[in-house]
C-alpha cells in the first residue's frame, strides 16, 4: 500500500508500479485529502481495497467522487484512520507521508509486522528509539534517494559492508539547493518563489523548502546515524550540484564506494518496492556516451547552518529531534505564507530548540507532546 499516494513520492511510486507491468498490485492507499479527485483516480485505477485521508472533512467529496468512477473501496478517515489503514493485511507499506504526521503510521505498519518502505523520514528522526525498537531486522527500508545509496554502497562493498567497524564515514551529498554558494548576507531578500525553484529535484513544497535551507539533509543526517549505527562524528556533507552522486561510503582501507544515477526518485523507490531484486527499467541510467563533469564543495554552515544544528539535536537525542522537526515545519509554513523571512526559519529553529530540555522519547506521548510544544512555541516567535 501506498501512504501519501497524492504526493511527489506517492505520484511516482504508483508510476512504478504501472510501468513494472503486473509485478505489485496495490491493495490501499492514504492521502492528506487536499486532493480528492486525484485520490478517487488512483483507487479506480488500481483497484486498491481501501482509502483514508487525514482530513476527515474530505470523506464526502472523495466518497462522491470514488462513486463517479465506479469505485467503493472501504473509507477510513482522520490520522488514526490512516493508521488503521497501514497496518491492513499487505506485503509491503511504502510511507511516503510529509511531515511528522507519518509517525502514527510507521509505528502501525511495523507493529503489523509489515515491511516498511520509508520515504517519511521525519517519523525515524522524531521517534527514533520507538521506531528502532519496533523494526526487526530487514524490516526498515530506506527510500531517501542517499540512503538508499548508502545502503547501496554498503552492500556493494560485501561482506566488509555489514561490518560497521570497517566504514570510516559515511558522505551524504547535498545539490546545495537553490542558493548554493550564496553567503549568509546574500538569504536575507529570499522569497518562497525563490526558495520553491529547486534546480534538480521535483518535490513538494515543505521538502523543497527544506532542501533550500538545508533542514533537509540535517535531518538526513540523523537518519543515516539511526539507520547505519554510524556516529554523527563518522557522517559528512558535501555539495554535489550535478546530484549524480547520490551518497558514498569511505572504508578504513582508503577505498571509497559512490552510487551513481541520474536523479529521479523512482530509481530508489522502485529499490525498495523490489528488495532485494532491482526493477528493470525503473529509471534512466548515466550516459556514458556523454562528457560529465562532477563537482564536490564543502558545507558552509554559516550561512546554512541547519545541518549542525541537526548534529547538535541528534547527538541530545530523546525529544531534541522532534523539536527540531515540528519547530521547522511551522517555520516553514508561515515562511511560505509571507509571515516570516527566510533566514528566519532557522533563527526560529534554533531559538526553540536552546529553550527546550530534552526528554526521554520511550512513548508516543512523549513524543507527540515534545512535538506540539515546540510547534506552540514556533508558531508564538512567528505570529
Amino acid at each position: 500500500m501506498v501512504l501519501g499516494s497524492t504526493g511527489s513520492i506517492g505520484t511516482q511510486a504508483l508510476d512504478v508500479v504501472e510501468r513494472a507491468s503486473g509485478r505489485f498490485r496495490v491493495a490501499a492507499l492514504a492521502a492528506g485529502g487536499g486532493r480528492v479527485d486525484l485520490l478517487a483516480g488512483q483507487a479506480a485505477r488500481f483497484g486498491v481495497e481501501a482509502v483514508a485521508v487525514a482530513d476527515a472533512a474530505a470523506v464526502p467529496a472523495l466518497r462522491e467522487a470514488l462513486a463517479a468512477r465506479g469505485a467503493r473501496p472501504r473509507i477510513l478517515a482522520g490520522p488514526e484512520g490512516v493508521a488503521e489503514l497501514a497496518a491492513l493485511p499487505c506485503d509491503m507499506v511504502l510511507n511516503g507521508i510529509t511531515g511528522a504526521l507519518g509517525l502514527t503510521s510507521t509505528l502501525a505498519a511495523l507493529e503489523a509486522g509489515r515491511v516498511l518502505a520509508l520515504a517519511n523520514k521525519e517519523s525515524l528522526i522524531v521517534g527514533g528509539p520507538l521506531v528502532k525498537r519496533l523494526a526487526a531486522p530487514g524490516q526498515l527500508l530506506p527510500v531517501d534517494s542517499e540512503h538508499s545509496a548508502l545502503a547501496q554502497c554498503l552492500w556493494a562493498a560485501g561482506p566488509s559492508g555489514a561490518d560497521a567497524r570497517a566504514v570510516r564515514r559515511l558522505v551524504v551529498t547535498a545539490s546545495g539547493g537553490p542558493f548554493r554558494g550564496r553567503h549568509r548576507a546574500e538569504l536575507g531578500d529570499v522569497t518562497p518563489e525563490m526558495a520553491l525553484n529547486h534546480p534538480t529535484w521535483n518535490m513538494g513544497p515543505v521538502i523543497t523548502v527544506n532542501s533550500a535551507t538545508l533542514v533537509n539533509k540535517g535531518l538526513e543526517v540523523i537518519e543515516a546515524h539511526l539507520l547505519f549505527d554510524i556516529g554523527f562524528d563518522r557522517i559528512d556533507v558535501v555539495v554535489h550540484p550535478q546530484s549524480v552522486i547520490h551518497s558514498m561510503v569511505e572504508f578504513t582501507d582508503g577505498s571509497t564506494v559512490a552510487q551513481a544515477s541520474p536523479p529521479d526518485m523512482r530509481l530508489p523507490i522502485s529499490l525498495a518496492l523490489g528488495f532485494p531484486e532491482r526493477v528493470p527499467g525503473a529509471a534512466s541510467a548515466v550516459d556514458w556516451t556523454a562528457a560529465h563533469t562532477w563537482t564536490f564543495e564543502p558545507l558552509d554552515d554559516e550561512a546554512f547552518p541547519a545541518v549542525a544544528l541537526a548534529r547538535h539535536v541528534g547527538a541530545q537525542g530523546g525529544t531534541a529531534p522532534a523539536v527540531y522537526n515540528a519547530a521547522n515545519e511551522v517555520c516553514v509554513e508561515a515562511f511560505l505564507k509571507g509571515g516570516l523571512p527566510f533566514l528566519g526559519i532557522m533563527d526560529t529553529v534554533e531559538r526553540v530548540v536552546a529553550e527546550h530540555a530534552p526528554g526521554p522519547a520511550s512513548s508516543v506521548e512523549e513524543v507527540l507532546a515534545a512535538d506540539a510544544w515546540a510547534r506552540t512555541r514556533a508558531a508564538e516567535l512567528t505570529g
